[in-house]
Formats: C-alpha cells, sequence, structure tokens
C-alpha cells in the first residue's frame, strides 16, 4: 500500500503529465521519426535515421518547448479552464502555479542547450518557437482567427525543424504539410466553438463569440472544403504508396464531419468533433508507416 505522502506526490505527478499533455508529446515525436524515415528522409538507411544523434536532439528540444508551451498555457487558461475543463483543471491545479512557472524555464533552458549541440541555427530556431508560444498564450490567442492561425502554425513547427535538418523541398512535403496545417486549424476553430462559455466569461475575442457561431461554423466548412483539395492531390498527383487510403478516407470523412459541424448545437456536439480531427491526426502519423509497406514488413520479418 502506498502512504499519503507517495500517493500525492503520485497525483502531481499525475497532473504535471496532465499539464504538459505528455501523451501528445509522445505522439508528435513518434511522428517526426515517421515523418523522417518515410517523407523526408527515404534514401537513407533506417539505422542512420533512427540512431541520428542530432536528429534525437531536435525532436528533444521540441518535446521540451512543447511541454514548456502547454505549461505556460495552462498558466495563462487558469481561470477559464475552471470553467471549460472543471475536471481536468482540478487536476492540474495539484501543481502550484510557482512550480509550473519554474518548470516553464528549465524545460525552455534544456531545450535550447539541446538545440545548441546540433548548430547555432537550431539554437535561433528553437528560441524563436519558444518566444512564439509564449507570445501566442499572452497575447494573441485572445485575437480572432489570427490566435487560430498562429497556433496551427506552432503545432507543426517541430515538423518544420526536422524539415530544414534534411534539406529536402519536395513538393510532396508541403502538401502534406498544408493537408496536416489546415486539420489542425479546423480542430482549433472548432474548440473555440467547445469553449465559448468560459471564453466570454474571461473576454477572449474569439470567432463565434464576435462573429457568431453561424459564420463561425461557415468559415471552418470552408476549411474542411479547402482541406480537401491536397488529399485529392497526395491522391492523384504524387506516390504515397497505401497510405492513398488513408486520404481516401480522409476524403469520406470529412464530407459526414462538415454535416455534422453545421447540425451541431451543444458543447457535446463539438466535443465530438474535436475527437473525432484528432483521431484522424493520429490516424494519420501511423499511416505514414504505409508510404512504404515493404520496408516496414522486411524490419518486422
Amino acid at each position: 500500500m502506498l502512504s499519503r505522502k507517495n500517493k500525492l506526490l503520485l497525483l502531481k505527478l499525475l497532473s504535471l503529465f496532465s499539464v504538459v499533455r505528455g501523451y501528445n508529446i509522445l505522439m508528435i515525436g513518434l511522428a517526426q521519426y515517421l515523418a523522417s524515415i518515410y517523407i523526408l528522409a527515404p534514401q537513407l538507411p533506417l539505422r542512420s535515421v533512427v540512431f541520428d544523434l542530432n536528429l534525437f536532439l531536435i525532436v528533444l528540444a521540441s518535446a521540451l518547448v512543447i511541454a514548456s508551451g502547454y505549461i505556460i498555457n495552462n498558466f495563462y487558461d487558469a481561470e477559464k479552464d475552471l470553467i471549460n475543463k472543471p475536471r481536468k483543471s482540478m487536476l492540474d491545479r495539484l501543481v502550484s502555479q510557482r512550480f509550473k512557472l519554474t518548470t516553464y524555464f528549465v524545460l525552455n533552458f534544456l531545450s535550447v542547450f539541446a538545440a545548441s549541440y546540433v548548430s547555432f541555427r537550431a539554437v535561433l530556431f528553437f528560441s524563436a518557437y519558444i518566444f512564439g508560444i509564449w507570445f501566442y498564450s499572452h497575447k494573441l490567442k485572445k485575437v480572432p482567427f489570427v490566435g487560430n492561425f498562429v497556433s496551427a502554425t506552432l503545432a507543426i513547427a517541430p515538423f518544420f525543424a526536422v524539415f530544414v535538418y534534411y534539406k529536402n523541398f519536395e513538393t510532396v512535403i508541403f502538401v502534406h504539410a498544408v493537408f496536416l496545417f489546415l486539420l489542425i486549424l479546423v480542430r482549433e476553430m472548432i474548440k473555440d466553438l467547445e469553449n465559448m462559455t468560459g471564453d466570454m466569461a474571461q473576454n477572449y475575442r474569439t470567432i463565434p463569440i464576435i462573429y457568431g457561431v453561424r459564420f463561425s461554423k461557415m468559415l471552418i466548412a470552408v476549411l474542411i472544403l479547402l482541406t480537401l483539395l491536397p488529399s485529392w492531390l497526395l491522391i492523384t498527383k504524387f506516390d504515397v504508396g497505401l497510405m492513398d487510403y488513408y486520404f481516401m478516407g480522409s476524403i469520406f470523412l470529412l464530407l459526414p464531419f462538415l454535416l455534422l459541424l453545421l447540425r451541431s448545437r451543444h458543447k457535446m456536439h463539438y466535443v465530438w468533433l474535436h475527437n473525432i480531427l484528432k483521431l484522424m491526426i493520429i490516424a494519420g502519423v501511423f499511416s505514414i508507416l504505409l508510404i512504404d509497406i515493404d520496408l516496414v514488413l522486411n524490419r518486422i520479418l
């Protein structure tokens, strides 16, 4: 049996894991490695990519910055989250704000330190990334659409880091990036619909609050239709192996998703839509393996 002190310590660790959303960070790290192996550097032997120390440090620095970003975002959104996410917020509050801020600065220092081993350009990139996340959380988050756009941009920045590292400028990579960016942007805008109650209480100037729910839905619908374009291009114009099936599935899923969005009225509906998009993004990460299924089978067998 755990003592009361150990139970409290375990709860605090769980609280910190909840604040930094460790599951998201693990997924992003996996996505960076899979993108490096199958999209950015497919010509390199698997071992040279997996055991590349510079790539590991880029992924590590990305994870540390993202974790610190979640902390500072949680710090600024503490009051809003009490309304929008009361259960999660109570768990997050087991760790003091002072400890969160201390952890924030330590993680940022460690990320820049890890990047310094790679190159000075990496240090500049991750320093700018840290500043961008802070500025978004402090100022831009409350600016309609700009906040959504910047949030989606920051979400794909870790992939830009490995993209620059491998210096692969093929068109197919940009099309992949546009698809992911639009999907994340749609998710961010649905989160605004989901969190309207807390946003209104804290005077956040989001699109549904300023321009109305109907306008917000129409804007999201336009973004969903735009998402179909890179999906179609990746199916018809580029060789992405069996990942074709993922993009075909995305097209067939996004069309009924659009109808569900237009019919949604309550917070729970928006939570379901948000979760559908999260599942699509997670499925997209693992479907990268389908680009070269022979490589996967050879490694398994």
